[in-house]
């Protein structure tokens, strides 16, 4: 089984993920980012953590492995994921790794790795790290090792660029935050504040244990109730690494990231901005985004499942607009990668800007009743070679016509089959939906 998921090496931290892979893959990665640099100088690395407890000794692995193999390293501390995309474009430096598992419980960890540039590795490179782990090698000494030295300066040149996005301030805005407990908690709320909001947050004390409990982007219960009794605007969800972006209007109603994307597509056409008059978004996307940007003249390109194949399809084609309907939004004028606090500054600047509600400007798509479930505990790899499978799908798929979708795919994180239906109601989808998962059980046990 390939090591690399869509998103990084993600598993249950010190079972899974050990100390000792860490640094191999550390070291592995120094020496395929040796041959593929062209720089004459020692190489560099940027490398930053979410606020889970096990990010500390994986932390002190991977900065040890890099050190070991020649990088000078610069620790950042716990910061969000495009945080380091950023800092390693800033920078120039050679590589990045972030040491987070995204929105998963707090036991699990990952490692993500960011080429020069701030871009996600592509799969061929991260193939060769894979296939080089444990291999021999000459190790430096002397003064060949590599330094290690804490930034202090990171955070502040992040939200500095972050700022430098805001041509609209967000004066008389207020808003609730929930920062998971995780990376944004320091960020976050000091962003929107010197953007000119009332800011309140929750949920932003992390102690290396409390990451996405009960909170965050998959939690949106805590906030829906406390933007409903502060009488605020509109709540602004992350999870535990900040790439992601939720939100609730004033009524406590749930913006995803389809409809947040549908906002910005709809703004950025009247402002310009648009580039190519194109929306990228993901096979995941509810059907409604897709009938959304057909009656407001855009055009929606997809891509497969992770926000990186959005970006690779955005650089492609030299778009600005992309996403997933998770939060993952990719505003490739302003970064390389998706920013969940990014993507809030930009949805509020909309809201302020035209005087509209965030339920009013929502209106812009109708979402279609989806149903999504996933099938544990069965054999995912072996979903594309079951005949039966693909001929219920391709039957019931015949009878939505355009008014219904369905999607069956493996998880690229996880050990399980997502199985997702899109329908006119919620009773047809849950119908097809659970008989494919059915299906999907019986014949991949």
């Amino acid at each position: 089984m390939a090591l690399f998921g869509t998103d990084g090496v993600r598993g249950l931290a010190n079972r899974d993920l050990t100390a000792e892979l860490a640094l191999d893959l550390a070291v592995s990665a120094a020496h395929i980012l040796g041959e593929v640099t062209t720089s004459s100088r020692r190489p560099r690395a940027i490398v930053g953590q979410d606020s889970r407890a096990s990010g500390e000794f994986l932390e002190a692995a991977v900065v040890a492995g890099l050190a070991s193999a020649g990088v000078d390293v610069f620790r950042v501390g716990t910061l969000p994921t495009p945080a380091i995309a950023h800092l390693v474009a800033e920078s120039g430096a050679d590589l990045g790794v972030m040491l987070s598992a995204s929105h998963n419980p707090m036991p699990d960890n990952g490692i993500k790795f960011f080429a020069k540039g701030g871009g996600k590795l592509d799969d061929a490179l991260e193939a060769k790290i894979e296939e080089r782990l444990g291999e021999s090698w000459q190790r430096p000494v002397g003064v060949d090792v590599g330094r290690v030295v804490t930034d202090e300066s990171a955070q502040e040149r992040y939200i500095y660029h972050l700022l430098s996005s805001v041509s609209t301030p967000l004066r008389g805005l207020k808003i609730v935050v929930d920062c998971a407990n995780g990376a944004s908690s320091r960020v976050a709320p000091k962003v929107y504040t010197r953007a000119g909001a009332e800011v309140i947050a929750i949920s932003a004390e992390p102690n290396g244990w409390n990451i996405n409990e009960n909170c965050g982007s998959t939690h949106l219960e805590n906030l829906k109730a406390r933007v409903i009794a502060e009488g605020a605007d509109l709540g602004i969800a992350h999870d535990g690494d900040a790439d992601r972006c939720l939100a609730v209007d004033g009524d406590g109603n749930e913006i995803d990231g389809d409809f947040i994307m549908a906002i910005l597509a709809e703004d950025m056409k009247r402002e310009g901005t648009l580039k190519n008059n194109r929306l990228v978004a993901t096979v995941m996307s509810n059907l409604g985004l897709v009938h959304a940007m057909k009656k407001l003249g855009i055009e929606l390109s997809t891509t497969a499942v992770g926000d990186r194949y959005v970006l690779e399809k955005m650089a492609e084609d030299n778009d600005s607009l992309g996403g997933e309907q998770s939060g993952h939004v990719i505003l490739r004028n302003h970064a390389n990668t998706g920013d969940g606090i990014l993507t809030a500054l930009t949805l509020m600047q909309v809201v302020v800007r035209t005087g509209k509600s965030l339920r009013e400007l929502a209106a812009v798509m109708d979402r279609f009743p989806q149903v999504l479930i996933n099938v544990k505990d069965v054999q995912k790899e072996k979903l594309g070679a079951t005949t039966s499978i693909a001929e219920l799908i391709a039957k019931r798929g015949a009878e939505f016509g355009d008014s219904g979708r369905i999607l069956v795919r493996p998880s690229g994180t996880e050990a399980l089959v997502r199985v997702m239906v899109e329908a006119e109601t919620d009773t047809k989808a849950s119908e097809v939906a659970e008989e494919i998962a059915a299906l999907v059980r019986l014949e991949l046990q």
